[in-house]
């Protein structure tokens, strides 16, 4: 397959998502941006591309993102959204859609998602939508996005019945992780997005997490080596589990270890901004360990361990407000049971017998979940 493979600097870092014919490249690394003239130039049938982005990221890279285009001889048309999770919707769709027809957009051009997660997942389902299919990148300005859902071609908006329930598996060409960008992200959402590199030590990759014991803070801080490695590991575990599992019939699920709790956590609290994904994941991580502890699944030291890294990096490791809250033990048991992972009325849910020793728990006692959220939540 041609790819538009141009010469990439030795110091970035390629990962492939091996797909067979809809296999592509994840550049990771310091200046990756600086690859995506030429990498689109190589893609396009004509010298134009449509970007979607959020005005954040627009105030903070449109300038520079519009001349290396140029450079490369790529004219662009932007369309910026409001940023935030609400972003995610029918509305927006519609917009996003009215904007590439009335710009003349055919399936050979290609969209570029210039954002974080919630720009890069209705930039998917858009370009999957658009005349049945057109060509979308990913450039990820956000950790969590880099390491997560830039990667795999899971795309969707959110419906007020839970988040993510509208989408489809729709893989991008190109996927280009900048991780120099990430200095202009504020500190609360790089610890987001941290929550989702540690996900990766605890699914299958002890090591990986022993490193992170040690090197967490040095990730945080955007050391250049320190947050390379932890990226382009991140994309290697994700790209071989989505190799073997494209469409989540199986393995793949792994990848939503604290994701059943944590979604819940963010449709109760209605998708505010004081509640990240990132931090939904992390809280619904320790969790699921500490389920697992007590169902004598997971040894409490591990459960420990998950509270303490999370912690030092910042994270919450239980659920806010707790008592008193917005949250309850039955509205959260009532929203997981909408989780799109549940079939024929079970949920389930990401266990682990220990870290790095993930598994599908595929029919949990929800029973037993409620009793254990009211003991966390300290309801009488």
């Amino acid at each position: 397959m041609d790819t538009g493979m141009s010469v990439t600097d030795s110091s970035l870092e390629t990962v492939r998502v091996d797909l067979g014919p809809r296999s592509y490249d994840i550049l990771v690394g310091h200046g990756a941006l600086d690859q995506l003239g030429p990498r689109l130039k190589g893609l396009l049938k004509r010298p134009r591309v449509f970007v979607l982005t959020d005005e954040n990221v627009a105030a903070a890279h449109r300038e520079r993102v519009e001349l290396l285009l140029k450079a490369s001889g790529i004219e662009s048309d932007w369309l910026a959204l409001v940023p935030g999770e609400k972003t995610k919707s029918f509305t927006n769709l519609d917009t996003i859609l009215g904007w590439l027809l009335k710009g003349g957009a055919e399936r050979s051009d290609i969209l570029v998602a210039l954002g974080g997660g919630v720009i890069g997942d209705i930039a998917g389902l858009s370009a999957s939508l658009m005349k049945r299919g057109m060509s979308f990148v990913q450039v990820p300005t956000t950790l969590l996005a880099q390491v997560d859902s830039s990667v795999g071609g899971k795309t969707a908006v959110n419906s007020p019945h839970g988040k993510n329930l509208i989408g489809a598996f729709y893989q991008p060409r190109l996927v280009i992780a900048d991780t120099e960008l990430l200095a202009t992200l504020p500190p609360r959402e790089l610890r987001a997005g941290y929550a989702e590199i540690v996900k990766y030590g605890l699914i299958n990759d002890p090591a990986f997490f022993d490193w992170l014991e040690d090197n967490g803070p040095r990730v945080v801080a955007l050391e250049p080596d320190a947050i390379t490695h932890a990226v382009a590991v991140s994309c290697r575990a994700k790209a071989a589990i989505v190799a073997e599992d494209e469409t989540e019939a199986g393995v793949r699920a792994l990848l939503n270890l604290g994701h059943t709790f944590g979604h819940a956590l963010e449709a109760a609290n209605e998708y505010k901004p004081d509640l990240l994904h990132g931090e939904a994941v992390a809280i619904g991580m320790a969790l699921a360990f500490r389920f697992g502890a007590g169902q004598g699944i997971t040894p409490k030291e591990d459960a420990v361990r998950v509270r303490k890294i999370l912690e030092a990096g910042g994270l919450l490791a239980e659920i806010p407000g707790r008592q008193g809250g917005p949250y309850t033990a039955a509205h959260l048991v009532e929203l997981m049971k909408q989780d799109k992972k549940a079939s024929a009325g079970k949920v389930p849910l990401i266990l682990a017998r220990g870290i790095g020793q993930s598994y599908i728990h595929p029919d949990a006692d929800l029973g037993a979940v409620e009793a254990f959220l009211k003991a966390e939540l300290l309801e009488s």
